[in-house]
């Protein structure tokens, strides 16, 4: 097995992919790239091999059309990248945040974007994608809007895991939720409770940061410190907002909690059928800008793979080693040398309402 993989650009090696998979990703109009994370070779434990599938894409038909096709469009085109992602011998594949409609949460409407909620264990989506498990032995992740019918129809931004033998093994949601410009989002759910669920699965163990979980670092911690090996972080971010934080935060995640982090970034520009005003006093519009993509996978020891396009659809396909999270994390100690007691009594006492700051004076 190669050494852990970083070059001077600290970038992931290229991963040669069959001809088969390249010849059909460029008939079906979206980009494939591939690379790979090596680790050093142990003794004692086998190298632990799993590729991971990134998909990053557009919407398939206007926003004014009617819901269930505009479904059933997305499906379709999810489909045939997973075909491509199986060829390519992926294990676990992720999709991006809410990716069976457009990102409607800037507009405030209720109507018709309440109408894509599905129930997370058997709503029509959940079972497209138990299908596509089972038949391609795939672990699923699918970043969706949830309703909660046993909760008085309560919508949550929610990623269900579906095993490779098609078992729903369960699902997280969005812990943190954006108030800025036209991100509108508390308007339709709440902040997540589920906490920070690892799911186990047969390839390792995984965990789904939804999107702006990825702005607080004790988000990641915390599935960090439940077992997570790899981190999904499905998004839906515009370049305007946040792209200069895009290539970083993941990256330093990775790092931080000795484990490989994929970030993943729908793509294009969303028009909407009604213009609607943001929480910046700009003018009212009916876009809500552009999603630029660049999905990438970062591994603990601060390597990186290149990022999918700006501007097209894209399947991102990485070799990992999950070896190297603990060869990292015996180098660095990071949560070995974590002062979790001290930072628990900080934080107990922070959350107080009679909180006084430790501000030394003269």
């Amino acid at each position: 097995m190669e050494e852990a993989v970083a070059g001077p650009e600290g970038q992931a090696r290229s991963l040669e992919l069959p001809p088969s998979a390249v010849s059909l990703a460029a008939g079906r109009h979206f980009e494939l790239q591939g690379y790979g994370f090596g680790a050093s070779a142990e003794q004692l434990r086998p190298p632990r091999i799993v590729r991971l599938g990134l998909i990053q894409n557009k919407i398939v038909l206007p926003t004014d059309a009617p819901v269930a096709q505009q479904v059933s469009s997305l499906h379709g085109r999810i489909e045939e990248m997973v075909e491509v992602a199986s060829l390519c011998g992926v294990n676990i594949v992720c999709f991006q945040e809410a990716w069976t409609m457009p990102f409607a949460f800037c507009t405030r409407e209720r109507l018709p974007w309440t109408e894509f909620a599905e129930s997370a264990e058997e709503g029509p989506t959940t079972r497209f994608c138990q299908k596509l498990a089972k038949k391609h032995k795939m672990v699923v992740v699918s970043p969706m809007l949830e309703r909660d019918e046993a909760h008085g129809g309560t919508l949550w931004n929610t990623a269900v895991v579906v095993a490779s033998s098609g078992a729903i093994l369960g699902k997280t949601r969005k812990n943190h939720i954006p108030r800025i410009g036209d991100f509108n989002e508390s308007t339709y759910y709440m902040e997540g409770d589920l906490g920070h669920p690892v799911f186990e699965t047969e390839f390792g163990r995984l965990a789904v940061n939804i999107c702006y979980g990825r702005h607080h670092p004790l988000n990641w911690l915390l599935f960090s410190l439940n077992g997570a090996e790899v981190i999904f972080n499905p998004s839906a971010t515009i370049g305007k907002l946040s792209e200069s934080l895009w290539p970083i935060e993941a990256r330093n995640a990775a790092i931080a909690n000795h484990c490989f982090t994929c970030a993943i970034n729908r793509v294009g520009t969303e028009i909407f059928p009604n213009p609607f005003t943001s929480g910046d006093g700009e003018p009212a519009h009916r876009d809500f800008g552009h999603f630029y993509g660049s999905s990438y996978v970062s591994a603990p020891d601060g390597s990186r793979t290149p990022g999918l396009s700006r501007t097209q659809d894209g399947l991102l396909v990485v070799e990992v080693d999950l070896n190297l999270c603990r060869q990292v994390a015996d180098k660095w100690n990071f949560k070995m040398t974590g002062r979790y007691e001290m930072y628990a009594k900080e934080l107990a006492e922070f959350v107080r309402p009679g909180f006084v700051p430790n501000i030394i004076k003269e």
